[in-house]
Parts: C-alpha cells; structure tokens; sequence
C-alpha cells in the first residue's frame, strides 16, 4: 500500500545573491507527530503485549540509548538504523597539542538501516498549502494557500 507525504513549495532567496529572483523548492508538511504513549498504543493493537508493558520498554530503549551513546558506545537498532556520537574539532600542530579544549561541539550521527530506507520506496506526494512561511524581517508567519 502507498503512503503519500504532504509537501508545499516556497520561494529561497539566494543567500549569496539576494538580487537574484527567488527559487521555488518543495518541503515536506508534517502530517502529525507520534510520542512514546501513541506508539505503545499502535504497538499493543498488532501483538499480545499491553501498552503499559510496551511503553514501559519504549522507556527503558530511551534511557539506555542515552546512556550508551554518553559512555561512547555506537547504538544498533537492527534494521533502524545505527547512532554515534561525533564530533568538530580545532586543529592543532601535534597530536600532543591536541586538548579537549580542542573540540567544538559534539552531535549524535544517525545511519537508516534498510527498513527505513525501504520505507521511502513506493511514496506518493501530494501537495498542500505552505503552513508557515517567513515575512520580510525573517519572522514566522502563517502561509497562504498555494493550492
């Protein structure tokens, strides 16, 4: 079964050439989000488990993929996909001038494994109205339908 993804299309104003006419591009529109008690919900409806076990697991994932990440561990989630952490750094002349105080910023890198990647074969794309959009002082607004 196909499952369709709302996109609307905005105009970008070229950052380096703000003379130059805008460019029209596509962005996906959020149909809804899903938390921890929905999932556990959806989950309990196609198996045995009640939703408070479930989400008592959904839980517990949480805490250890924090942890795990935290003590530098890469995390596996099967056919998920893959999490690690990673890092910027500031170059220095020596591998012993190289600090800490070195490194800039530190960002969770994650890797779809195939039944994410499988999850985009087969999507349709419907459009729909710009949702937000930003005015001229770069502040958010509502958008105007497009459709």
């Amino acid at each position: 079964m196909a499952k369709s993804v709302n996109y609307s299309v905005s105009p970008r104003i070229n950052p380096r050439n703000k003379e130059e006419d805008p460019k029209f591009y596509g962005h996906v529109q959020a149909s809804g989000d899903i938390n921890l008690r929905e999932m556990a919900e959806r989950i309990q409806q196609t198996c045995t488990v009640h939703k408070s076990d479930v989400f008592a697991v959904l839980v517990a994932l949480e805490d250890v993929i924090v942890e795990s990440l935290q003590s530098g561990e890469i995390v596996r989630l099967g056919d998920l996909g893959t999490l690690q952490i990673s890092i910027s750094s500031k170059g220095a002349l020596t591998e012993e001038m190289f600090s800490e105080a070195h490194i800039k910023k530190a960002r969770i890198n994650f890797r779809p494994g195939s039944a994410l990647v499988g999850a985009l074969n087969g999507l349709t794309f419907q459009k729909v109205a710009v949702k937000y959009i930003k005015n001229e002082e770069g502040e958010t607004e509502e958008g105007e339908p497009d459709v």
